[in-house]
């Protein structure tokens, strides 16, 4: 089975799943928001915020590599990750199943795409993760979640949302592309440990990864050296 149909196959499964298979939506799901509204902080457990924040987290870390990937594709990137902002993996498997496999990268980067390759935005993601996970495990309620997860579709979906994140960041070709536009081969040891690595692994590859044009320029270089020497 093809790459595209096994994330058709995914997309398509865990809509299904989380219509009818799933548990309810209790009544009781927008109260929080209802409370903001009314002018209340509403008590949330802190291991549903951190889940809801790393959710963003994982669609910054998937925009640093969507963003570079889109400028050789088609499809206009930014439209699937402004859908994602809103939809989260559901509107990102569709992009990752209709890109093309491209390892090239022409044309200057743009402020958009310079903030997104900065060792500064991915420490930033770093030390944000390591933030929420402590938010959670010293604060969080986690039975309380466990009980969530068990009744509520809201929290059950996102959780497995989170975990499709996890899963599909080595597998459509995205990482591997990245790589090669970086003059990383894919069959290194790298890509294993980001792979197998969830979340900190994506997360360390943003902070050690060689930015794009900067192999390209050396390449270049050494061409030319090699042109100059053999005349």
């Amino acid at each position: 089975m093809g790459r595209r149909q096994v994330l058709w196959g995914i997309w398509l499964g865990f809509i299904v799943y989380v219509l009818a298979i799933a548990p309810p939506l209790p009544a009781d799901t927008v109260q929080p928001l209802l409370q903001l509204l009314g002018g209340q902080i509403p008590l949330i457990n802190p291991v549903l915020i951190s889940l809801f924040s790393m959710v963003g987290i994982w669609l910054l870390i998937y925009s640093c590599l969507i963003f570079p990937d889109g400028r050789m594709q088609r499809l206009p990137a930014w439209a699937f990750m402004l859908a994602s902002a809103g939809t989260g993996v559901l509107a990102l498997i569709p992009y990752l199943a209709l890109r093309q496999p491209n390892q090239d990268f022409s044309g200057p980067k743009d402020g958009w795409l310079t903030l997104l390759e900065s060792r500064f935005t991915a420490i930033t993601l770093v030390i944000s993760t390591l933030v929420l996970l402590a938010f959670a495990l010293f604060w969080g309620d986690w039975s309380a979640y466990l009980f969530e997860f068990q009744r509520n579709k809201f929290v059950h979906g996102m959780s497995l949302a989170f975990v499709l994140f996890c899963v599909l960041f080595p597998y459509p070709t995205l990482l591997s592309d990245d790589m090669a536009r970086r003059g990383l081969t894919s069959r290194s040891a790298l890509f294993w440990w980001v792979a197998l690595i969830p979340l900190f692994g994506p997360l360390a590859y943003l902070c050690l990864r060689p930015p794009l044009l900067t192999f390209r320029r050396s390449q270049s270089s050494d061409r030319a050296t090699a042109l100059t020497s053999h005349r």
